[in-house]
């Protein structure tokens, strides 16, 4: 034998790949090869192991067609309520009622605790309606800034101010409204404030494909109120 270069594990492992035929010689040594169950640590055989493996593998599986069963199901549901809300919005026939309408229909088929919004460079028509008023230059600039929803914790936004309940304002959600894809470089006119008490509803890592949704759909219907 060679000293200098021993057999090491991976020379064995390739010879076994590569020499499947040794296995129907030496058929007895699958059948005599004991291993450690992870299920009480007791010895089983190859085959057992192999079995174990399998079954394990399957039970993975199981749970990935369930979450995905579960997912879609979701994804389903939530379809239907932004159909539902969406519905509403080309139910309403004066404009001057619309953004009212969005944010109670949110509050209404999302179950958001609460919603607030508001809208600028409207019609003359529409100037005196409290959701057309009291927003800071710098409020527009920043949800002009916004390319996708942003949600995460409240951190003294002003458009918690524009909510029924400020102090219960925990976790927000900010959806810009602009003509045109949520994530285009058109200026905003109007911004539409999610939030709730609990500090895990809206956060920073979830996604926002619903979200973008309900900002174009609520862009789309504000359209009637511009100048």
């Amino acid at each position: 034998m060679n000293q200098t270069n021993p057999i090491t594990e991976d020379d064995i492992a390739n010879f076994l790949v590569n020499t499947p035929e040794f296995f129907e010689r030496h058929s007895e040594i699958l059948a005599s090869v004991q291993m450690t169950s992870p299920h009480g640590h007791r010895a089983v055989s190859l085959q057992e192991r192999q079995a174990e493996m399998l079954r394990e593998k399957i039970k993975g599986l199981e749970h990935r067609i369930m979450d995905m069963i579960r997912h879609g199901n979701e994804n389903m549901i939530i379809a239907d309520k932004l159909q539902r809300w969406a519905g509403k919005l080309l139910a309403t026939r004066d404009a001057i009622e619309l953004p009212d309408r969005i944010s109670n229909e949110v509050v209404e088929q999302f179950a958001v605790p609460q919603a607030a919004i508001k809208v600028w460079g409207v019609a003359p028509a529409f100037a005196h309606a409290s959701y057309a008023q009291g927003v800071s230059e710098d409020a527009r600039t920043f949800a002009s800034s916004l390319t996708a929803p942003f949600c995460g914790v409240n951190s003294g936004f002003e458009a918690v101010s524009w909510l029924p309940d400020p102090a219960a304002a925990v976790s927000l959600a900010l959806l810009p409204l602009r003509a045109g894809p949520i994530g285009s470089a058109v200026p905003a006119f109007g911004m539409l404030v999610l939030a709730s008490p609990d500090a895990s509803r809206f956060e920073s890592a979830m996604g926002t494909d619903f979200l973008e949704r309900i900002a174009e759909l609520a862009s789309a219907a504000l359209s009637r109120l511009q100048s």
